[in-house]
């Protein structure tokens, strides 16, 4: 991978959310990135956390690419007039393209488009189609209900073992970030 410039996906919110951390902790993963030459893999709108991010990679040198639809442009996110932005047919085509595009995956805060989209991963992960890690930046504790989500599963024999995912838990964005250079070194 010497030669290939790593590409981090980071699902979040197009909202802001009501605790200022989570947009603090966006900005943060952002500025790690750029500083470290990880591409931005994202859903291309110039909103709430999402937007955060962006920026943040932007404004400190980084690289982008981000994935939209025309529904989502015509809703609610506005595109990133500053990014290349693709356009996918529809949110499957948008999902599967960001997959295409990224070496890692990394959950922040969001709302039902977020879970989709980690969802999505980890049913890639269970079935044994990607073995790519995905990384929760856990700011404030956002996703420790998932966390109980998934332990009950287990614990009422619905996921058959829990080797199959590669999930890591995070608080802090440098974690985040220190982890993916480990996992691709």
């Amino acid at each position: 991978m010497a030669n290939k410039k790593l590409s981090l996906a980071v699902y979040c919110g197009h909202q802001f959310g009501t605790n200022p951390h989570f947009t603090r902790d966006a900005a943060r993963i952002g500025e790690l990135m750029a500083e470290n030459g990880i591409r931005l893999v994202f859903g291309g709108g110039d909103v709430g956390l999402m937007g955060t991010v962006a920026n943040a990679v932007i404004n400190n040198g980084g690289d982008a690419i981000g994935v939209t639809t025309g529904h989502v442009l015509a809703k609610q996110e506005p595109m990133h007039e500053h990014i290349e932005t693709e356009i996918a047919k529809n949110i499957s085509d948008r999902r599967q393209r960001m997959y295409e595009l990224s070496d890692a995956f990394c959950i922040l805060p969001g709302g039902t488009g977020t879970l989709d989209e980690l969802t999505d991963i980890l049913v890639r992960q269970q079935i044994g189609e990607t073995r790519k890690p995905l990384y929760f930046l856990n700011t404030d504790g956002y996703w420790d209900i998932f966390g109980r989500t998934i332990t009950h599963m287990l614990e009422n024999g619905f996921i058959a073992d829990i080797n199959d995912y590669d999930m890591k838990v995070f608080n802090k964005p440098e974690d985040v970030i220190k982890e993916f250079l480990k996992d691709f070194k």
